[in-house]
């Protein structure tokens, strides 16, 4: 049985683990060299121990789980969107690839929306890298709609 709910501090292992099934996965995506970028924009923020705390209330962390098994992450925070209010970032969201088939990664997206309505967000930013259409296509069956593409170039 799949069910969602808030990590625990007990779950900041296992998040930290599925963070870093996440990068590994994302590592061969085009723009993932800039994956462990803490300043840009994505993924690269993210830190499984940090993001499970307890008590944040400007985080979210959730697990999915699989017959009480810990298969998939939601991560999440909200940034303020300028004098009119607060934005909802998705750091992560997450489901171990055997575990996928069973509409878990929606589960955990349908509670990150709903976190953010309750935090009364203007709107939502979740990130896909280039060429990256599961991703896209994820966030689109979720209602999300592209609003920027950024584009970097190296100077090393």
């Amino acid at each position: 049985m799949e069910a969602v709910r808030v990590a625990r501090a007990t779950d900041a292992g296992r998040i930290a683990e599925l963070v870093d099934e996440f990068a590994q996965e994302m590592a061969s995506r085009r723009g993932a060299s800039l994956l462990n970028d803490p300043g840009g924009p994505g993924p690269g923020r993210i830190d499984g121990a940090d993001a499970a705390a307890v008590g944040d209330p400007g985080r979210l962390a959730l697990v999915g789980t699989l017959d009480e098994n810990v298969v998939g992450i939601a991560l999440c925070h909200l940034e303020e969107a300028g004098p009119t209010g607060w934005r909802g970032v998705v750091d992560a969201c997450y489901v171990e690839p055997g575990a996928r088939v069973v509409g878990l990664g929606g589960m955990l997206m349908d509670q990150v929306l709903a976190w953010c309505t309750d935090h009364q967000c203007r709107g939502i930013d979740g990130f896909a890298f280039p060429g990256d259409r599961g991703a896209k296509s994820f966030f689109e069956s979720a209602g999300f709609k592209a609003r920027l593409l950024v584009m970097h170039r190296d100077l090393d």
